[in-house]
């Protein structure tokens, strides 16, 4: 399965279902898939990345061929399965991954969950030739709607399955909401992840 076009069925912070011929498909999504995502209903179309283990088929879901591409050369790297790809992708966009990786700044990539001293210097390591500068669009649309006591709250569930403590993914949570208490959801949840990078 390399790309699937549908309705969009359900939108969450971190996963999506995706209508195909009547068949729901659940789809794991970084951040950057899910800001640029038309509203439930409406059609949409996702590259595709398919896992095959003996005890489970998950299937992962980017809004463009260029942000698989990323994420399929992160999981190439030992000891770098798809959820910490999808947090290295929730936290970076693709252009500030690629100068991060390309600077060796291991310090930044060691402030994500999941990615201590050694991990980022693997990454480095192996990433560096394989990821080359890039230009991509800066089109995006941010998530609206939710109440604010709503959004607090997916906001911490998004923070914490990226793996941060529910303490730290609260305040987050609460100071990025007071730094822009009009800002959707999308925009909130990038604003506390960078908090948490600090």
């Amino acid at each position: 399965i390399s790309r699937l076009r549908g309705i969009l069925l359900e939108k969450m912070l971190d996963k999506v279902v995706v209508d195909v011929g009547g068949v729901g498909y659940v789809l794991f999504v970084p951040l950057q898939t899910v800001q640029i995502l038309p509203p439930q209903g409406q059609e949409v179309v996702l590259y595709t990345f398919l896992q095959v283990r003996e005890d489970a088929l998950s299937l992962f879901g980017f809004g463009s061929a260029e942000e698989r591409e990323v994420f399929e050369k992160c999981i190439s790297v030992s000891g770098i399965g798809p959820k910490l790809a999808l947090t290295l992708l929730s936290g970076f966009e693709i252009p500030k991954l690629v100068d991060v990786v390309q600077r060796g700044d291991i310090l930044q990539l060691s402030k994500l969950p999941g990615i201590g001293k050694k991990t980022a210097e693997r990454l480095i390591l192996e990433l560096r030739d394989k990821l080359g500068p890039r230009r991509l669009g800066t089109s995006e649309s941010m998530l609206k709607g939710a109440s604010p006591s709503g959004i607090s709250a997916d906001i911490i569930t998004a923070l914490c399955n990226l793996g941060y403590r529910p303490v730290d993914a609260e305040k987050a949570a609460t100071q990025a909401l007071k730094d822009s208490p009009e800002a959707g959801i999308a925009e909130i949840l990038r604003s506390a992840l960078k908090l948490l990078q600090r």
